[in-house]
């Protein structure tokens, strides 16, 4: 019976041990402030990771489509791990293990040449084949209203400030690809000075432009030589200034409200700086 008491449902478990007889946990790598539990397993020899999700997780059917549909141009070459086992039903699956140093953290994270190559593989997955969606710019919009009709802690004053830019934004067409949704370091690998790609929790059909968010306001901004060896690697920049601008709003209301509701207090001071950076863009005109 594979050993992890408490993390997998009784279900999940028995799914574990029919894919891998007699595994053995070696590592547990859930981060906690999810209900996702990842864990590093041998069987027979081989090394797998194991993810599961609990009652009201969303990630894993997201991480089986991508799996199944999106991933091929990363797997073929080895630079993300392979599906091996997966239940949409149970919320699990199994992938082979991907060998590598995470960048975030190490000696890799601020070498331009990683995020070069980081932006080779992303080109790959957003050049598959395009969907255009009249109504994204619409549920999106709605999607930042509603966080911030909830529990959050941005000031009322700014509350109002950004419902009055949202309510004035036009809803155009939005040209959309598959991305991955949480593109930075810490879902990235290097091994053997090739960098891999892990993590696909969040992959969706997105406008390309979207999987920058995140690089834009860490590492871009702490470097700007990463960002131009990233777009040197894409190939062009994603970003047009009207719908950049608005995706930069939502995400950072998204980012505030979000970490507040986990508790995650440094992600969330991160989404009030976003805020504080978009507040001053209110007053510029620009090509919306």
């Amino acid at each position: 019976m594979t050993s992890a008491p408490g993390k997998l449902s009784r279900q999940q478990q028995t799914l574990v041990d029919q894919w891998l007889p007699g595994a053995v946990v070696d590592k547990d790598h859930s981060w906690g402030l999810v209900e996702t539990t990842v864990l590093e397993m041998t069987c027979a020899g081989s090394r797998f990771i194991v993810k599961a999700g609990g009652d009201n997780d969303h990630h894993i059917a997201r991480e089986l489509n991508a799996h199944l549909n999106w991933l091929h141009p990363w797997t073929s070459r080895g630079r993300a791990p392979t599906l091996v086992h997966g239940s949409a039903e149970w919320k699990i699956l199994v992938t082979r293990y991907l060998p590598g140093e995470l960048v975030l953290g190490s000696r890799h994270a601020d070498d331009p040449s990683i995020y070069r190559q980081a932006g080779e593989l992303l080109a790959l997955l957003h050049a598959q084949t395009p969907a255009r969606d009249d109504d994204y710019e619409k549920r999106e919009n709605e999607k930042a209203l509603a966080w911030l009709a909830g529990a959050h802690r941005i000031e009322e004053t700014i509350v109002e400030r950004l419902r009055a830019e949202i309510s004035a934004w036009p809803t155009p067409p939005a040209t959309l690809t598959p991305t991955h949704g949480d593109w930075q370091p810490r879902n990235w690998l290097v091994h053997q000075g090739v960098v891999g790609v892990i993590d696909f929790g969040r992959a969706a059909m997105r406008p390309a432009f979207t999987d920058l968010a995140r690089l834009a306001v860490q590492d871009f901004h702490r470097d700007p030589h990463l960002e131009e060896a990233f777009l040197t690697g894409y190939g062009t920049d994603p970003r047009e200034v009207g719908a950049w601008h608005r995706n930069r709003v939502r995400e950072a209301i998204g980012t505030a409200a979000w970490a507040y509701k986990a508790g995650d207090e440094p992600f969330e001071a991160q989404g009030h700086r976003m805020i504080a950076e978009v507040l001053p863009l209110f007053e510029r005109p620009m090509n919306r």
